[in-house]
């Protein structure tokens, strides 16, 4: 059996990095009654997987961590063991119980939508540089690999835009190991087309999606196994 839980990261601990999250869930088990499968070896650790990492500074309410058990487990006592575990900044929203045939998280995973907030109001300018950004075919910028830098046509890999009442940037974007986009390439990029350089911003991730069997696009902890 693997529990698949649901959390956040939020203020102080959005600044820590996708290591030291690893560290502090270890930790944090530790802390539990749940009977959670541990490697073999020297240096035994959790056998624990994260949806997707994120970046260091950007919040989010839709953090998902993969545990596997050596035997069944009650949900309710899980989520109440993991809430107790772990500090308010990082808290637990649920937690769904799956088979270990389920797929892995990061294997499902297409797409996630963010929210970014500008700390300074760049009026109607970032309105219009979206208008323009979905307009075309191709929006090139500098992508940073392993490798080092690349240029890539990143229009295909915005699914979606738009600019809420409050003037914060709503986006639909690409993360597979293939074709992923960063929300902090894709405000970058147009805040340059908008004429606004220097403005500082603040990301959070608000949703991580799949596919559901028939193709929809579906919340990851809500796919169903095929």
């Amino acid at each position: 059996m693997r529990a698949i839980f649901e959390f956040g990261k939020r203020g102080r601990l959005s600044y820590i990095s996708h290591l030291d999250l690893q560290r502090f869930m270890m930790r944090a088990i530790r802390r539990t009654d749940l009977p959670v499968s541990y490697s073999q070896g020297f240096n035994p650790h959790p056998h624990i997987a994260f949806a997707s990492a994120l970046a260091m500074g950007w919040q989010s309410d839709v953090e998902l961590m993969d545990i596997r058990m050596t035997r069944d487990i009650d949900a309710a006592h899980a989520l109440d063991q993991m809430r107790r575990a772990l500090p308010d900044e990082m808290p637990v929203h649920r937690v769904r119980l799956v088979d270990d045939k389920f797929p892995a998280l990061m294997a499902m995973l297409v797409m996630a939508d963010y929210r970014v907030t500008f700390l300074q109001e760049p009026g109607e300018r970032i309105s219009q540089a979206v208008g323009d950004f979905m307009s075309r075919d191709e929006v090139m910028a500098m992508r940073k690999t392993k490798s080092g830098e690349r240029e890539i046509n990143i229009r295909p890999l915005a699914i979606s835009l738009s600019v809420s009442d409050q003037g914060e940037l709503l986006a639909r974007l690409m993360l597979t190991p293939e074709d992923t986009l960063k929300p902090d390439l894709l405000t970058d990029t147009l805040i340059r087309m908008a004429g606004c350089e220097g403005i500082e911003y603040r990301i959070r991730r608000e949703s991580l999606l799949g596919r559901d069997p028939n193709g929809t696009i579906t919340p990851l902890m809500e796919i169903q196994a095929p």
